[in-house]
């Protein structure tokens, strides 16, 4: 996600109450204690613990199974208007499970079914607890069933980067913006970064509306009454944030990236001109990445101009969402937008975070390049933009925590996206550009398609560099104050303001 942005509209006032939800679900997180009591170890059934303990969010995602895949059926009617659903999970136990959990919120539950029996469900704040019929056992497959309808009005906000989240309105449809912890108001999910699983998506639109979403188009069925089917398949597991389904009177605009790579841009139709200047430098923009980070990750790629007032992009997989306001302006800012939402394909998409305190790895390396690539198009001076960042570097800490050390209301602030961003140059200036350059191919190469945490960047970049760099970064990401920066004794950090 880009924090550079063009100036939009106040936040909306009414929409900051729709976050206190997630401040009513203070429960235990020892709940996650279940797969590993006596019972569990036993082999007896248990619960599946309500939430993984992350420390931002502490009930998002949930213990006692891994999905294997998510098939979505969505029944789209007309903007702002509750349509039918179903979910279609399939999973494994990891524990012999009695009871197991699914974060959901907002909207109307009709039916779960687990291997196709009535299983009982509760509705506890986010939390969709699910008892089956008979208890799981432990390795076993289960496919759990959801019917409901879907509220496309179903928004919240933060006081952060991020502001509005969840089914974001267009004129016609709807684009989507999970981040952070929004997917659970589009469908019942293990909704956190580092559970990821494959999508299949079965989205039915009236006449004249186009449905897209991540991935592949794999089939497009004209029914009998005139509504169309499109079903897409994801191709590559991802996280929930990171979902897109986009519905509206859409061109589809083909072309060609580097090697081959297929590249689909998704546009409203009266923007297709309008965009259509900055659009076209997306293969350039590949190639430029993949000179410093290696081969594209995925099978194929596509910017979604989203004709909305929304404020910020959305690196969604394979599929990037870009406000059009960012396509309409000028080509600098333009290209900030595109880069970093490209350079997150490979870190924050291909290259997952363990835990939302890992965002630095990958909003900081999504900054970095993006204003690396800018100094050499027309932007400003990257060393500049570095200096600036390490001048306020104590007091973003002071306002939103060091870089690896984030809480819940300062997810997404500065510290984030340039301070961040300033981490990586330091890693930089300390071991040289060529040593820097492996460290970050070795990155995206060793962990493609998995996830992984600040330790085991620290890990990486030693083992690359000769070197054991954990003192060095450590009090760059958890430091109360900020370290001098190498090969800059002139730079000067500006002291605390309270």
């Amino acid at each position: 996600m880009s924090t550079f942005r063009t100036p939009r509209r106040r936040a909306r006032p009414a929409l900051a109450a729709a976050i206190t939800v997630a401040a009513a679900l203070t429960g235990p997180v020892s709940q996650a204690a279940s797969s590993t009591s006596p019972q569990a170890a036993a082999g007896a059934p248990s619960l599946g613990a309500a939430g993984l303990g992350d420390p931002i969010f502490p009930l998002d995602g949930n213990g006692g199974y891994t999905v294997g895949r998510y098939l979505l059926d969505f029944d789209w009617q007309a903007p702002k208007t509750p349509f039918e659903a179903t979910a279609t999970i399939k999973a494994t136990a990891t524990q012999a499970l009695s009871r197991f959990d699914l974060d959901f919120a907002g909207n109307t539950l009709h039916t779960v079914t687990v291997n196709g029996k009535t299983a009982a469900a509760e509705r506890d704040g986010d939390e969709l607890v699910i008892t089956p019929a008979k208890p799981l056992a432990q390795g076993k497959d289960f496919t759990v069933k959801v019917t409901y309808t879907a509220d496309p009005t179903q928004l919240r906000h933060r006081d952060d980067a991020i502001e509005d989240y969840g089914w974001i309105p267009t004129p016609d449809g709807t684009v989507l913006y999970p981040q952070p912890n929004g997917a659970k108001m589009i469908f019942p999910s293990n909704d956190h970064p580092s559970r990821r699983a494959p999508i299949t998506f079965r989205i039915t639109t009236p006449p004249g509306l186009t449905a897209v979403a991540n991935g592949e188009l794999t089939d497009r069925t004209e029914q009998a009454d005139g509504r169309v089917r499109w079903t897409y398949d994801s191709e590559q597991p991802l996280a929930t944030q990171l979902a897109q389904l986009a519905i509206g009177r859409f061109t589809f605009v083909d072309g060609t990236g580097p090697h081959g790579l297929p590249i689909r841009d998704v546009v409203p139709d009266d923007l297709v001109a309008p965009t259509e200047q900055y659009r076209k430098l997306t293969a350039d923009h590949i190639a430029w990445l993949e000179e410093r980070l290696g081969p594209y990750p995925f099978n194929r790629y596509g910017v979604l101009v989203g004709d909305t007032d929304l404020g910020v992009a959305l690196e969604t997989q394979t599929l990037s969402l870009i406000p059009k306001a960012d396509l309409l302006g000028d080509q600098v800012s333009a290209e900030r937008n595109l880069v970093h939402e490209l350079t997150h394909q490979w870190t924050g998409d291909s290259v997952g975070i363990k835990s939302w305190s890992d965002l630095w790895l990958s909003e900081g390396h999504a900054r970095f390049y993006e204003r690396l690539y800018s100094q050499a198009h027309g932007g400003v001076s990257f060393e500049d933009t570095m200096k600036t960042a390490y001048a306020n570097h104590d007091q973003w800490r002071h306002d939103y925590g060091a870089p690896a050390e984030p809480t819940e209301p300062n997810l997404f602030k500065r510290m984030r996206y340039d301070g961040s961003a300033l981490v990586l140059y330091a890693l930089r200036e300390k071991v040289g550009q060529e040593t820097f350059g492996k460290i970050e191919r070795a990155w995206v190469t060793k962990y493609r398609g998995k996830i992984a945490g600040t330790q085991d960047y620290i890990d990486l970049a030693s083992k690359v560099a000769g070197e054991d760099l954990d003192g060095f970064l450590h009090p760059w990401l958890y430091g109360a104050a900020t370290p001098p920066m190498p090969n800059h004794p002139d730079w000067v950090v500006n002291p605390v303001q309270s």
